[in-house]
């Protein structure tokens, strides 16, 4: 099957996008990689796969050959750059977040139905076995009903993470910990227990001497009657992250591994009347997908192939963005907000302060 040719924007976190394109060798050619910082792209590109390095964005969309842009530059390029890219007839991979308010993502979503093009947003925390396995006890019907969750979110961010100049401001970064580094745990949480009805939110900056929040406490109703609390933080003294998913036949629980936790050595523990031998069954039926970046490439491939996917969509990413911007109204009002969210909330268009 034709391999996908990719170009990556950006060589900060495309470093990773690389290295999993590389680990993928039937399926993509990374035809260029684009940085204004072109020796920072060279610094991480074997010579022997002779992708392009260019700082010329104008000119990577020109290209015939490219169906695919990688977006991996700040979170205030990500709008813009998505949409010129559909607009040259390519499809789309951007970094969370997909945009900077749920209004730009539904001008993102009209240009994709005017386009044709498809964006995949990244959520690469999903792919992984103790996801998979979760999903196979969720769909085998023994983990019956959810209860609670709680999600830890506890990392480590100090004055090296924030001497870059974007990151820490609302101009460059957008916003804190809930968006930039919690916002997969929270994706985890609507992917494992349905979509949120409501949100409660207390948001500080605790912890560095930035604009934006780094420290979060959230209580969470899901539509499903279903409720989950998230602890975030940037001042733990490890990077930690924790998933506990409480359902009528089953407990989850995974392993501490900040940016994999789906690969991690999960436990899933018996509630009767299921026992612990049906549960364990259903388990070892579950073969180890491929994971994190790669299991990501992976769908959006077999997306462009027209093959069966399990791609992470744009409406997905708008419910994310949506969540976000119900925190930061929460904080602000201080106030519960409800889900989903109206054209004429405080924070459709934004939620800067």
């Amino acid at each position: 099957m034709k391999k996908v040719k990719v170009a990556i924007i950006g060589a900060g976190i495309g470093q990773k996008h690389y290295i999993a394109y590389q680990q993928l060798p039937e399926m993509y050619d990374v035809a260029a990689i684009c940085d204004v910082n072109r020796a920072r792209a060279q610094a991480f590109v074997d010579d022997a796969h002779l992708s392009r390095i260019t700082d010329d964005f104008d000119a990577v969309l020109a290209d015939p050959e490219v169906e695919l842009i990688d977006i991996c530059l700040p979170p205030h390029l990500h709008f813009d750059f998505t949409a010129r890219a559909m607009r040259a007839g390519k499809d789309v991979i951007c970094e969370k977040p997909l945009a900077n308010s749920v209004a730009d993502v539904d001008r993102l979503i009209a240009i994709s139905t005017e386009t044709g093009r498809t964006v995949f947003p990244v959520f690469q925390y999903r792919f992984g076995k103790g996801i998979s396995q979760l999903r196979a006890l969720i769909d085998s019907g023994l983990a019956g009903r959810p209860f609670v969750a709680s999600l830890e979110t506890h990392w480590n961010r100090g004055a090296d993470y924030y001497s870059v100049d974007w990151r820490g401001t609302w101009q460059g970064e957008q916003g804190g910990a809930v968006l930039g580094h919690a916002i997969h745990a929270h994706d985890l949480l609507t992917f494992i227990m349905g979509p949120v009805s409501s949100v409660f939110a207390r948001v500080a900056t605790r912890v560095n001497d930035i604009e934006v929040e780094d420290c979060a406490a959230l209580a969470i109703a899901l539509e499903n009657g279903a409720l989950a609390t998230s602890s975030v933080t940037l001042g733990g003294s490890t990077d930690t992250s924790r998933l506990r998913f409480c359902f009528a036949g089953v407990t989850a629980e995974s392993g501490s591994e900040p940016y994999r936790p789906a690969e991690g050595e999960w436990t899933f523990t018996a509630r009767a009347p299921v026992t612990q031998d049906q549960v364990d069954a259903v388990l070892a039926k579950v073969d180890t997908p491929p994971a994190g970046q790669v299991g990501f490439a992976v769908e959006v491939f077999r997306a462009m192939r027209g093959l069966e996917t399990a791609f992470v969509n744009i409406e997905e990413a708008r419910r994310s963005i949506e969540f976000v911007s119900a925190v930061y109204e929460s904080a602000k009002s201080e106030l519960p907000v409800s889900l989903p969210m109206q054209e004429n909330a405080p924070t459709y268009q934004g939620w800067w302060p």
